[in-house]
């Protein structure tokens, strides 16, 4: 949709850098045990901006692939992925109409929630993946603007999970930060 395209381009714009060049706390805090898990150093990395996760990847020596719709948040990604020498494949593109054609051993979803596109992310894991997933919760402490279609309701992440063949290994929401987030830690089946 080019209105998603044309904000996430001017926030990118507006702001030296959106987020920090360091990965996200939750990937960090969770890797050592991500890495028990998988069997495979294939990732992906959905609405990855200016792609600080899918950098941080790459340096641990996955393979990955970072998708976004905004071109100026890719540039971005790429240049700096360029400066340190690690390869990721960015890949511009509308997540509304976008699917995963291959296999992955890592998907991650961070500040970003699009309901229906869950089920192709687990198809698209290998078995044994995993999906490790923060986003936004609608809670009081909420602040900003936010449209509520964007905000997981508090339960509903593991109500989303636990329809899939796999186990939740860590599922937690926090209302007391200044962005209330949900969490999960999924792995697919073997």
């Amino acid at each position: 949709m080019d209105g998603d395209r044309i904000k996430w381009d001017q926030r990118y714009r507006d702001v030296e850098r959106f987020f920090s060049l360091g990965p996200s706390r939750f990937l960090a805090d969770s890797f050592a045990r991500v890495l028990s898990l998988v069997r495979g150093r294939r990732a992906l990395d959905l609405a990855c901006g200016e792609g600080r996760n899918s950098i941080y990847l790459a340096q641990q020596g996955f393979e990955v692939s970072g998708v976004d719709i905004s071109p100026v948040g890719l540039e971005r990604g790429k240049r700096r992925a360029a400066e340190l020498g690690v390869p990721v494949e960015f890949i511009e593109a509308d997540l509304d109409h976008w699917r995963p054609q291959e296999s992955y051993d890592l998907i991650l979803n961070f500040n970003f929630l699009m309901r229906d596109l869950i089920p192709a992310l687990i198809e698209a894991l290998s078995p044994g993946g995993v999906v490790l997933m923060e986003t936004i919760l609608d809670a009081p402490g909420l602040q900003g603007e936010h449209r509520r279609d964007y905000l997981l309701q508090p339960g509903e992440l593991g109500n989303i999970f636990e329809e899939f063949e796999g186990k939740v290994l860590l599922l937690e929401e926090d209302g007391a930060q200044e962005i209330p987030v949900a969490r999960v830690l999924f792995q697919k089946r073997l």
